[in-house]
């Protein structure tokens, strides 16, 4: 076992997960490389001092340059701001090390590309983080889409939903000020990556973005509260999404249904361990959804627990994306999701965006 020093950027939310699933995926999934806490920035040197100490790094900086450019940092964490993530990553590579990135890769499709660009040209291992596609179930339903088990993909229905800002009286913050963190810059990356992985590249998209709550106590609202977009895959099957922070009573609402020409599935995160299956059966009085928990038999759910049916957790999704980020700088070996993957997100964002504005059908192609 060898370790790798890991320097993570941005201390809340997601910087909180990845020190976490840093500090447990050598535990869960034996790894060679063993991740040393080695350096964790923040916005403040207090609160990276806080940070420090909680979850049990080394060393603090409120600087990013500091922590990208110590000697003893191998990889890089990146859960910061999107404006941040190009400059950051840039600089990474410019010095050789791998670079993890939370979703969305770019603040822009311009910084996307020039991340994938930046990665291109340093030949360093780079993954984005999109981590609901990783629960067993969401592997197991891949799974079951690439064997042909639901014979050939027709329709796809997805959604990101959430009520984080269903009350107009919630004050404006950070999340309502600019594109990047609109609906469409904050949510919708997830169910999009969904789409790609679970059916395969788009060919075009019709949207409609809106702002529904246009002040907020505190300030204006400058992005979008919802959208919804009509999509044709270059397999042929048709689809539809639908993001929303304003969804009142949806917590987690990453769901998605497929159909195929032999059965269909569904899916619903807030229900996370189950996945529902449906095949055609030859007797007609068998034919129903079934519910299947689950359990050792599916993707990385052993390493957690031997159990079926005890389930795994939102935390657990960050520990395998870990794993993954790990076992690339181990083998220097492409694993997906890598920039070029978080572009290809983007290029649909910017594709819907376009298609809202001049409300007409937009072909991935020209972006």
């Amino acid at each position: 076992m060898a370790e790798i020093g890991i320097g993570i950027l941005g201390g809340g939310y997601m910087g909180k997960a990845h020190s976490v699933a840093m500090s447990a995926v050598g535990a869960v999934f034996n790894t060679t490389l063993r991740p040393r806490l080695e350096m964790i920035c923040a916005s403040t040197a207090e609160s990276a001092e806080k940070y420090r100490a909680a979850y049990g790094f080394r060393r603090a900086t409120q600087h990013w340059q500091d922590l990208v450019e110590a000697p003893e940092v191998d990889a890089i964490v990146i859960a910061t701001p999107q404006e941040t993530h190009r400059q950051i990553a840039e600089a990474a590579f410019a010095l050789g090390k791998p670079v993890f990135c939370e979703k969305p890769l770019g603040a822009s499709l311009a910084d996307s590309r020039a991340m994938v660009a930046a990665a291109q040209r340093s030949r360093c291992v780079n993954m984005v983080g999109f981590n609901y596609i990783r629960t067993p179930a969401s592997q197991y339903a891949r799974q079951l889409i690439s064997s042909g088990a639901i014979g050939e993909v027709t329709w796809f229905r997805g959604e990101h939903t959430e009520d984080f800002y269903a009350d107009p009286e919630t004050p404006a913050s950070w999340r309502t000020d600019g594109a990047a963190n609109g609906t469409m810059g904050d949510l919708a990356p997830h169910m999009i990556n969904a789409a790609l992985a679970l059916i395969g590249p788009l060919k075009e998209v019709m949207a409609e973005i809106e702002t529904v709550h246009h002040q907020r106590p505190g300030g204006q609202v400058t992005n979008d509260d919802q959208g919804q977009m009509m999509c044709r895959f270059e397999n042929g099957a048709m689809g539809q999404m639908f993001f929303s922070r304003i969804a009142m009573g949806r917590k987690m609402g990453y769901a998605y249904e497929i159909t195929g020409t032999k059965g269909a599935i569904r899916f619903d995160q807030e229900d996370q361990n189950a996945l529902w299956l449906y095949l055609n059966e030859p007797d007609a009085a068998q034919r129903g959804f079934r519910k299947i928990l689950t359990g050792p038999a599916h993707p990385d759910y052993l390493p957690f627990c031997q159990g079926p049916g005890h389930g795994t957790g939102y935390q657990d999704q960050i520990i395998i994306e870990a794993r993954d980020f790990l076992q690339a700088i181990e083998t220097n070996t492409p694993v997906w999701p890598t920039f070029e993957d978080g572009l290809a997100v983007n290029q649909v964002i910017a594709a819907a965006m376009s298609s809202a504005q001049s409300r007409s059908w937009q072909t991935l192609s020209q972006f």
